[in-house]
C-alpha cells in the first residue's frame, strides 16, 4: 500500500497531529484502567498479606483501609472518564457547525476544520466575479479569510436598491457570501437567482433582497452582512471597504467625466483615472485592521477600474496596504476587458495601480502563462500579454510570477483551484519573494510556478 493510499484512509486521520482526539482517547483508556484497578481492590479478598516495610507501605497505600482504596480509585476513574468524554465530545461537535456534516466522513470533517483554522491570514481585495472566484478556491486552504469588497456598484438590481433603501451596494458582497458559504452549490444558485418576472421583483437578485431585508431586521447594513454570513455559515469574513454612500467617477482620455460605475462600463471610453465621491470616504475599521494583521494581501482579479481600484481609492485601505508587513500580491486578469483595459498588458495594469495608489503598492504580480492563441471574437478581448522587459523597465521593484491559472472551459476567467493553489505556493515562498522585490537595480527573471 502506497503512502498516498495510507494518508487517504479516513480512519488514520484520527491519529493526525492537531486533531485534538488522541489525547482524550488516551485519557479515556487511562480512566478505564483506573476503574479496573478500583474494582480489583474491592473484589480481591486475597489482598490480606502483611504490610510491606518502609516506603512501599506508603506507595501501595496500605495505610488506608481496603474499601477506601477501592472507592478512591473508582472516584479517580470516574473523574478522568468524565473529563475525557467531555473533551472528546467537544472535539466531535466542533465539526458539526457545518450544515452538511451528515454528508461527510466525521474524521474528514474534523480534519478539514482543524487544518483550515491554522491556515494563513489572507486578505482578498476586489469585487465582482473575480473576487468570488478567488475566494471559492482559497476557502479550501484556510478559514482565516477576509474579503474587502467594493461598494461603488450602482447598476441593475444593486442600483435600484441603493436608490430605494439608501443601503450600501449589496451586489459584490452577495457574490462573496455565495462563494464562501459552506453549502456553496445550493447557496450560490439561491443567492444568484434573478427574478425574471413579477411587478417590482423583475431583475432583482434574491441575494440582494436577502441582504437588504436583513439590514432592515438588524437595524444596519454592517450587522446584516454579519448575520447573513452567520446564517449561511460563511467561511471567513466579508467587509465593505467603506460604509459610506460612494459614487465612482472616471475621467477619460478625451477629458470627459463620467459618473457612476454602471455608466463608466456602458460608456466604454479609454479611462485615464477614476476617483470617488466623496473623496474622503472613511475606511471600514475592521478592514484596515485585517490588512495590518494579514500574512498576505491579494489584490484582484476583477475589473481593474470598476472593481479593484475603487477599494484602493479609500484612503484608509490604501494606507493600510502600504504599511502592512504582509506579502502584497496583485492577480492580473487573464484577458483584457472591453471598455476598461483594451490593449493592456501586465505592465499597464501595474501602471494603473500605482498611478492611483502609489508606487510599490504591490510586491508581486501573478500573471497567467497558459495563453490561448485567440479568444472568441464575440468577447471583444485578448489575452493579457506578459512583457518582462517592459515590466522591469517601468516597475523594477515588482516581481513577476507566471503560472497556469486560467479556466480551460472559459479562458476569459481564472480557475478557482488553480489560482488558490498558486497563491498558497506564493505564501510558502513569501520570505524569498519579499527579499527579491527589494532588488530594484537587478530585477530577477520571472518565477514560473507549475502545478
Amino acid at each position: 500500500m502506497t503512502l498516498r493510499r495510507i494518508r487517504d484512509h479516513s480512519a488514520l486521520k484520527w491519529l493526525y497531529p492537531g486533531m485534538h482526539i488522541k489525547r482524550w482517547l488516551l485519557l479515556l483508556l487511562f480512566g478505564v484502567a483506573l476503574m479496573g484497578l478500583g474494582l480489583a481492590y474491592l473484589l480481591r479478598e486475597a489482598y490480606l498479606q502483611a504490610p510491606l516495610p518502609g516506603i512501599f507501605y506508603y506507595l501501595t497505600l496500605q495505610f488506608i483501609p481496603r474499601w477506601m482504596r477501592g472507592l478512591l480509585f473508582i472516584a479517580a476513574s470516574l473523574t478522568t472518564v468524565g473529563v475525557a468524554v467531555w473533551q472528546l465530545n467537544r472535539s466531535l461537535l466542533y465539526a458539526f457547525v457545518r450544515p452538511d456534516w451528515r454528508d461527510q466522513n466525521l474524521a474528514e470533517a474534523i480534519y478539514a476544520k482543524r487544518f483550515l483554522s491554522r491556515g494563513p491570514k489572507i486578505v482578498a481585495i476586489g469585487g465582482g466575479t473575480g473576487l468570488s472566484t478567488l475566494l471559492r478556491g482559497l476557502k479550501n486552504h484556510t478559514s482565516n479569510l477576509t474579503a474587502i469588497v467594493t461598494v461603488a456598484d450602482d447598476g441593475g438590481s444593486t442600483g435600484r436598491l441603493r436608490q430605494e433603501f439608501g443601503v450600501v451596494a449589496p451586489g459584490d458582497l452577495r457574490q462573496c457570501i455565495a462563494a464562501l458559504a459552506e453549502a456553496e452549490p445550493l447557496m450560490s444558485k439561491l443567492f444568484q437567482y434573478r427574478f425574471t418576472n413579477g411587478t417590482g421583483l423583475e431583475g432583482h437578485s434574491f441575494g440582494n433582497l436577502f441582504i437588504v431585508a436583513m439590514s432592515e431586521v438588524t437595524g444596519n447594513f454592517e450587522a446584516a452582512i454579519h448575520e447573513a454570513s452567520r446564517v449561511l455559515n460563511v467561511r471567513g469574513t466579508i467587509l465593505p471597504s467603506t460604509l459610506e454612500d460612494v459614487t465612482l467617477s472616471a475621467r477619460t482620455h478625451e477629458d470627459e467625466v463620467v459618473h457612476g460605475e454602471h455608466n463608466i462600463t456602458e460608456r466604454g471610453a479609454a479611462i485615464r483615472e477614476v476617483f470617488l465621491n466623496p473623496p474622503d470616504a472613511e475606511a471600514h475599521p475592521d478592514a484596515v485592521r485585517a490588512i495590518l494583521d494579514a500574512d498576505m494581501v491579494v489584490i484582484g482579479p476583477g475589473s481593474l477600474y470598476t472593481s479593484v481600484l475603487p477599494n484602493l481609492l479609500v484612503e484608509g485601505i490604501r494606507k493600510a496596504i502600504q504599511q502592512t508587513s504582509a506579502l502584497r500580491v496583485f492577480v492580473c486578469n487573464v484577458a483584457t476587458q472591453h471598455g476598461e483595459t483594451d490593449g493592456f498588458g501586465v505592465a499597464e495594469h501595474i501602471a494603473a495601480l500605482e498611478r492611483h495608489a502609489g508606487q510599490g503598492i504591490v510586491q508581486v504580480v501573478l500573471a497567467n502563462n497558459n495563453i490561448a492563441p485567440a479568444l472568441p471574437e464575440a468577447w471583444h478581448a485578448e489575452a493579457v500579454r506578459i512583457s518582462l522587459g517592459e515590466l522591469q523597465r517601468a516597475h523594477p521593484w515588482v516581481r513577476l510570477v507566471e503560472a497556469d491559472v486560467v479556466a480551460e472551459e472559459n479562458r476569459y476567467r481564472h480557475d478557482p483551484e488553480k489560482l488558490a493553489a498558486t497563491i498558497m505556493r506564493l505564501y510558502d515562498q513569501r520570505d524569498s519573494l519579499a527579499v527579491e522585490t527589494k532588488r530594484s537595480a537587478s530585477a530577477p527573471e520571472p518565477l514560473v510556478i507549475s502545478r
